[in-house]
Order: structure tokens, then C-alpha cells, then sequence
């Protein structure tokens, strides 16, 4: 029986989806500190206005909020604002720093989870949506539930 792997989700940034058209994602882990962790593992964070940008042959995770560990000393805790690197192979890092320059993409954060006890960070390469496009999204996403309503109301 092959290993299993565990997957808890502490963060989904639902916003993203809706103000951006998803390309691509890619699994990245996090350099974090003690107090971070065990923020996190509380789920105490918020991706809803962070992005990833490349900087010098690495990518930083900036605006995520993680919020402050309330059983850790002042002099322990952690800023919770602060630019977070991000674990990439350096293919990735050459690929995605190219993408973003050449193309006008951007990096956003979708879900923060745990995976065999360690903090990963599913990011998308993403194009941004104009109000025409969300209005179309929606409206592609309330015919296909009407119809999903109308076959299920034929099959009774």
C-alpha cells in the first residue's frame, strides 16, 4: 500500500480565482521561523492580499499576514508582515522570473497547507482579469448550475 499523503489546508486565498485567470500553479515551501509554525498551525493567516515577486535569482512572498504567536516573548515573536522567501529549484525561479518579466504575469498565493509536516505554498502564475472578464466568469458559472439544477430536476 503506497504511502498517503497528508494535506491540511490552513489558508485558501478565495479572491485570487476571482480577480485573476490561473495559468499555472506550483507546490513551494516557505523559510519561516518558530513562532511562524506555530501561528500557523492555529491558522492564524491570511493570504488575501499577498503576491509573490522574483528578486535577485529568488522569489519573496510578500502581504502575507501571519499573525503574531501569543505564547511566544516579544523578543521571540516574529513581524507579522514580513517579505517570506520562497523554496524553488532554480529552473523553476529562472522560469517563472521570465514569465513575470516578459509577459506582465503575477504571482499569487492560492492555498497555504501542510504536507508530511511541513509548510507548502501553492502558487499560481496568473493574468489579471478586467470587470468584463469576473462579469463573464459568473455568468459562465450560474447557466452551468442552472443546467446542473435542470438535469437533476429531469432525472426524478
Amino acid at each position: 500500500m503506497p504511502d498517503e499523503k497528508k494535506y491540511k489546508t490552513v489558508s485558501v486565498n478565495r479572491i485570487a480565482r476571482h480577480e485573476y485567470e490561473v495559468l499555472r500553479t506550483v507546490e513551494c515551501g516557505l523559510v519561516l521561523t518558530g513562532s511562524e509554525i506555530k501561528s500557523i498551525r492555529q491558522g492564524k493567516v491570511q493570504l488575501r492580499e499577498s503576491f509573490a515577486r522574483p528578486a535577485r535569482g529568488e522569489v519573496w512572498l510578500h502581504g502575507a499576514h501571519i499573525a503574531q504567536y501569543a505564547a511566544a516573548s516579544p523578543a521571540d515573536n516574529h513581524e507579522p508582515d514580513r517579505p517570506r522567501k520562497l523554496l524553488l529549484h532554480k529552473d523553476q525561479i529562472d522560469d517563472l522570473s521570465l514569465e513575470v518579466a516578459s509577459q506582465g504575469l503575477t504571482l499569487i498565493p492560492l492555498r497555504m497547507y501542510f504536507k508530511d509536516h511541513r509548510v507548502k505554498l501553492e502558487l499560481a502564475l496568473a493574468r489579471g482579469r478586467k470587470q468584463y472578464d469576473k462579469r463573464q466568469a459568473i455568468a459562465k458559472r450560474d447557466a452551468e448550475r442552472r443546467m446542473r439544477v435542470a438535469i437533476r430536476q429531469r432525472s426524478k
